[in-house]
């Protein structure tokens, strides 16, 4: 029997009571991958100042897809660059690696640049329902939208695992993501808009990771969250080692011997290839309290792909690869009589320790999805193997690239 619980104090919302255990996450610094950069108390977007996250997971049903019934593997993810009590408006700005995916607002940050309301990650399927939603949350909450703007809210597909025709996701869940924001530890992998998602040939979902500059550097702290669901196995490189080339486990596979659709029945269990082609996506979310104006934002955001690509990826023709840097520096100095608003920013000649830091926690925080992410079995029986963390110790150790 299903029952529905309520975890605000998780930061997370609608989780299934009676599902497989979840163990405690191990993550990438506990692990013993020698990363570079140093990471905040946390080593996750929270660890800026007033940034809180909140998840709603929804996970029910078994077997065949019935569309419309499940099974449902799937969420939504919520930041709020201020936390739910400060809703003042952030610089932001946004870059798009391959746009076979979906952010929405981004007409608006082009030409204003500030994010009004809290950002939403979803499945492609549910950007208008969790658009809405949030919408109608903020209308009497967040200054300043009305006639304004649209919130951002970007996705990537869960369709594999998940009846994404079925649209499950609802307002309600949206408020309860957003009720259960909150600071302090992330739910990571399978949890939120990340429940149902993929990663370089294992288990992906949300993922997080901060970094913390020296007093030297202005001692910012540059913090990243990933939905997480792109990539083939073959190319996954973890700490610079080819772990994808060298790893012994099931590939992604439908666990039955009921019939399946001629496109189905190649990935029947057990399969020894992966796909040829690449058919997921990434969002990769970037706070810091730097001062930084919405063009350097904009420049942060490019420098996700840096962090990528040391995973790996490669960014195939169909990826969704979409990438929102925000600043939570003051900006509500008031004008003066002629109507200028002073404002204050990073000198360029300072801001490069910024992006090696977005380019470091990007990385970790993909590294931190996968790790957290449990094996997960949905729609049709498909199997998704998380990566196995004993093979991935004695890979890594074999190449001299294990600390513990």
């Amino acid at each position: 029997m299903i029952r529905w619980l309520t975890l605000t104090s998780l930061g997370a919302a609608l989780v299934v009571v009676g599902a497989p255990c979840q163990t405690p996450a191990v993550r990438a610094q506990d692990f013993g991958i020698p990363l570079d950069g140093i990471p905040g108390r946390l080593d996750a977007i929270t660890d800026i100042p007033g940034v809180a996250v909140g998840h709603t997971t929804l996970i029910r049903g078994s077997g065949p897809l019935q569309v419309g019934i499940g099974p449902v593997r799937t969420g939504v993810t919520v930041i709020f660059p201020r936390g739910p009590r400060d809703l003042a408006p952030v610089f932001a700005g946004w870059f798009s690696l391959n746009g076979n995916g979906e952010m929405t607002g981004t007409a608006w940050l082009d030409d204003y640049a500030q994010l009004l309301y809290p950002i939403s990650i979803t499945n492609t399927n549910s950007v208008g329902t969790v658009r809405d939603a949030i919408i109608e949350w903020g209308r009497p909450r967040v200054p300043g939208v009305f006639n304004c703007c649209l919130p951002v809210v970007a996705e990537t597909w869960d369709g594999d695992l998940n009846d994404i025709y079925g649209f499950h996701v609802t307002k309600a869940d949206v408020f309860a993501a957003l009720a259960a924001a909150k600071p302090g530890a992330v739910p990571e992998g399978n949890v939120g808009g990340g429940t149902g998602m993929q990663c370089l040939g294992f288990k992906g979902g949300i993922g997080t990771a901060s970094r913390q500059l020296p007093d030297s550097a202005g001692g910012f702290v540059v913090g990243v969250l990933v939905q997480c669901n792109f990539g083939l196995r073959q190319q996954l490189r973890i700490a610079g080692v080819p772990v994808g080339r060298e790893v012994r486990a099931d590939q992604p596979c439908y666990d039955t011997t009921r019939r399946l659709t001629a496109e189905q029945e190649p990935m029947r269990c057990p399969r020894l290839t992966g796909p040829a082609q690449e058919h997921g996506s990434i969002i990769v979310i970037i706070g810091t309290d730097a001062p930084l104006l919405p063009h350097q934002l904009r420049r942060v955001a490019r420098r996700a792909t840096l962090g990528i690509g040391r995973m790996g990826g490669i960014s195939g023709a169909s990826s969704g690869d979409l990438f929102l840097a925000f600043s939570t520096g003051k900006i509500d100095a008031s004008p003066d009589r002629q109507g200028v608003q002073p404002l204050r920013m990073l000198s360029d000649e300072r801001i490069d320790p910024i992006y090696e830091a977005t380019v470091q926690a990007t990385e970790e925080a993909i590294i931190n999805a996968m790790l957290a992410a449990q094996t997960m079995t949905g729609a049709d029986f498909l199997r998704v193997p998380a990566i196995p963390h004993d093979q991935l110790r004695s890979i890594l150790r074999k190449y001299g690239r294990l600390k513990n």
